[in-house]
């Protein structure tokens, strides 16, 4: 049982089954999420409102019979999802990422031959002498040609959680390594319980990773030794190992509260104007890679037009009150 202070608004931190007593008088328990209108294009994939929080939208990686490893339609289905998170009108200013079952996510599922169909003579007969296949044996420009746009596609999809409009906050329980880590490294913000497991385990496997840790943790979390360590050896780190090296921020006291604390993180964001939430996130993204100069240009650009949003005033009303301001949502995209 936890004790919520009342602010007469219709969400609260909570993780799921949690009941919780107000000081209003009233007690309030958590249900299932309800599904939302993007849930049925999905087989891998769960996509659902958090009844709780109203403006949150939870997804959660849906392949626990294979510890959420991910194969190349649910790759795909990344992608796609997070492309169209936050651009529908629904109201979405917050996204919680989970995992099901015992863990995060395993990495690639490497059962799947789709991944390397691109850098492995298909179609071809042992006993076809020909020019051409000989050529398409033997040449590993042309190989290296056709299999280039299957890399960037997966980075694509991965790239775009760290593009979508609003916030994501990752909930990391369990194993979180290979492509799990790249995918994490895509989220705004990543908490874990203490049980999680993280590995760039990608050089154990012979090869370099490709999508995204390699470029992102450094930035992280520093391109110090420690990083360095992790990436060349392939070794696993703990929960508190991530939080000392600041690639998550928070670790939950136990497993079953690790979704009361994201849920608070959500909770928070999705109290703000969701026009300021995006600019704030648009500008620390692309501060990141760019200049001290170029970034205040950025934001220069992108406030000139956001200040003019009627969330401003609402939100100085709202200042030092317990009200919940109702902003707008933001409007769907237009799109061909």
């Amino acid at each position: 049982v936890k004790t919520a202070q009342c602010h007469h608004q219709r969400g609260h931190p909570l993780s799921r089954g949690q009941t919780i007593s107000s000081s209003c008088g009233t007690t309030m328990s958590t249900t299932t999420p309800s599904s939302h209108p993007l849930d049925s294009q999905f087989n891998h994939l769960s996509i659902k409102h958090h009844e709780s929080l109203l403006h949150v939208t939870v997804v959660t990686l849906d392949r626990p019979r294979k510890r959420n490893a991910i194969n190349a339609k649910m790759w795909k289905e990344i992608g796609e999802a997070f492309n169209l998170l936050g651009t529908t009108g629904d109201g979405c200013r917050c996204i919680l990422l989970t995992g099901s079952g015992k863990g995060f996510c395993g990495g690639i599922d490497l059962t799947d031959e789709k991944f390397f169909s691109g850098i492995s003579p298909d179609n071809i007969d042992e006993d076809d002498n020909d020019a051409a296949a000989t050529t398409k044996r033997q040449d590993a420009a042309r190989t290296s040609f056709a299999f280039k746009p299957q890399i960037l596609q997966m980075q694509a999809a991965f790239t775009a959680v760290e593009q979508c409009t609003v916030p994501v906050v990752a909930a990391i329980h369990g194993a979180c390594v290979g492509a799990g880590v790249d995918l994490a490294c895509c989220a705004d913000i990543r908490v874990c319980s203490p049980n999680a497991t993280f590995s760039v385990r990608e050089a154990r496997l012979g090869l370099a990773a490709d999508v995204g840790t390699l470029q992102r943790l450094p930035k992280l979390v520093g391109f110090g030794s420690r990083v360095r360590e992790l990436c060349l050896t392939g070794d696993d780190f703990s929960a508190s190992d991530a939080y000392r090296i600041g690639f998550v921020s928070r670790v939950s006291e136990s497993g079953s509260d690790l979704l009361h604390v994201a849920n608070e993180i959500c909770y928070k964001i999705s109290q703000n104007s969701p026009v300021a939430v995006a600019v704030t996130k648009a500008s620390l993204n692309y501060s990141r890679d760019h200049s001290v100069q170029e970034g205040l240009e950025h934001i220069a650009l992108q406030n000139s037009s956001a200040l003019m949003s009627e969330d401003l005033m609402k939100a100085f009303l709202r200042r030092g009150g317990d009200l919940e301001a109702q902003f707008a949502p933001l409007a769907a995209y237009s799109r061909l």
